[in-house]
């Protein structure tokens, strides 16, 4: 490895962040990571983890056992610096980059002639080299790449994350990553770095084009995404199986048409569109109404939920899930939380029941929604008006006789499959 890189600096904790310095030191390099969170600090460097990821726990406890993960509150000097810090919206759909800001305001004081500077947070186009311009008033007795490409004294770039939750571990290191740098020269220094712990392709671009790939990739899926969610309302209004639908669709050679859900969560899909949307907004105009039509599906399965209670005798709700996908406790622009918390206070804080194996608590929900976290078995048995919100393995196993009797609402199919499949036994 370049010498240059001995020791690593990551900044932000969280579900890039974490996996990503723990990657790093298991190769054998020296990681400092920073976190504003003093509970977050004192549960790394007590060799665990606060967030649930396969397999990140065991890694996280070695490398912090063996020394190489050392998390902090206060920025050390380092050779490299990842950002890997929140970037949510203000206003709306305004990016908010004060996250990004602090990080670079924290690093700043540390720089020294060699170092390199690497953006990982999802971010509208540009910030990059905002980055750089922040800095250069920062510290104006150094070069940086937008004032003397030939002679930056620090190298900036921007490096996306292209990982599945539940799967962070094995893709940080698997899948192709795409490096943009704001020279050609900063680009190149990223890749040693990233080629380190990467074992895909790194491909070179510039910066502007890397933070667009970036939203590129979700809001592709976040079109299609839509796509199913508005066949799913027009397969309700005409009384068609979307599910079957979709499965019959898909047997086309050139056809494959996603899963719809109730909304879009999580902080990747359901947010990077609008940073197109920011900083074009008389031209995405498809990308526009992919959100829309998503951002409106919670709200068309809570005026069922609330028909539906009221046309039930001694109604007894029980939802199932808040994460925003399968099998992860991230509960980021969920819209399961959406759905609940309306619902609640739509039919007056009603006492209902929530099943979500991958939390203690329902903190997520706010102090004002009356609900109950109960066991699945407990839920079913309660219970007469059934909600599925995330289809959590652990939900799938149900028996179909379990059903029976229930009025049921499944945003995921799953449960539909299971009484379509005893009815045809």
């Amino acid at each position: 490895m370049d010498k240059l890189f001995i020791k690593i600096s990551v900044i932000g904790l969280g579900y890039i962040g974490l996996p990503t310095a723990a990657i790093i030191a298991s190769k054998g390099i020296n990681v400092i990571g920073v976190d504003v969170d003093q509970h977050i600090v004192d549960t790394i460097n007590g060799g665990k983890v606060h967030i649930v990821e396969p397999d990140l726990d065991d890694i996280v406890h070695r490398v912090v056992l063996a020394g190489k993960l050392k998390a902090t509150a206060q920025v050390e000097s380092a050779d490299a610096f990842i950002i890997a810090v929140p970037t949510p919206f203000i206003n709306q759909n305004d990016p908010d980059l004060s996250f990004v800001k602090n990080a670079v305001q924290s690093i700043a004081p540390l720089l020294v002639k060699g170092n390199l500077v690497v953006l990982e947070s999802t971010s509208p186009i540009g910030t990059t080299n905002k980055i750089s311009e922040w800095l250069s008033i920062l510290r104006p007795d150094l070069l940086f790449p937008h004032q003397e490409t030939a002679r930056a004294d620090v190298q900036i770039a921007y490096c996306p994350e292209r990982v599945l939750p539940g799967q962070i571990v094995k893709e940080l290191t698997q899948n192709d990553r795409v490096i943009g740098g704001i020279t050609n020269y900063c680009g190149q220094r990223a890749k040693d770095l990233y080629e380190y712990f990467v074992e895909g392709k790194c491909t070179i671009t510039n910066s502007n084009t890397a933070e667009m790939c970036k939203l590129t990739e979700n809001a592709f899926r976040d079109v299609n995404i839509a796509f199913a969610n508005e066949l799913s309302l027009i397969c309700d209004k005409l009384t068609i199986n979307v599910w079957e639908l979709i499965k019959l669709a898909n047997l086309h050679p050139r056809v494959d048409i996603l899963q719809p859900g109730p909304g879009v969560g999580g902080h990747c899909i359901a947010v990077d569109p609008w940073f197109i949307v920011s900083s074009a907004p008389s031209e995405s105009k498809l990308i526009r109404k992919a959100r829309e039509i998503n951002d409106a599906k919670p709200n068309y399965i809570i005026n069922k939920i609330i028909e539906l209670y009221k046309n039930t005798d001694n109604p007894r709700i029980a939802f199932f899930g808040m994460a925003f996908k399968p099998n992860i406790d991230d509960f980021r622009e969920s819209p399961s939380i959406q759905i609940i918390k309306a619902v609640s206070i739509k039919l007056k804080n009603i006492s209902i029941q929530v099943v979500e194996p991958y939390t203690s608590n329902l903190d997520v929900l706010g102090k004002h929604v009356n609900a109950k976290l109960v066991k699945f078995d407990e839920a079913i048995k309660e219970a007469n008006i059934l909600v599925m919100l995330v289809d959590h393995d652990i939900f799938l196993g149900i028996a179909s006789d379990q059903l029976l009797g229930k009025k049921i609402i499944d945003t995921r199919g799953c449960w539909i499959k299971i009484m379509e499949n005893k009815k045809n036994v």
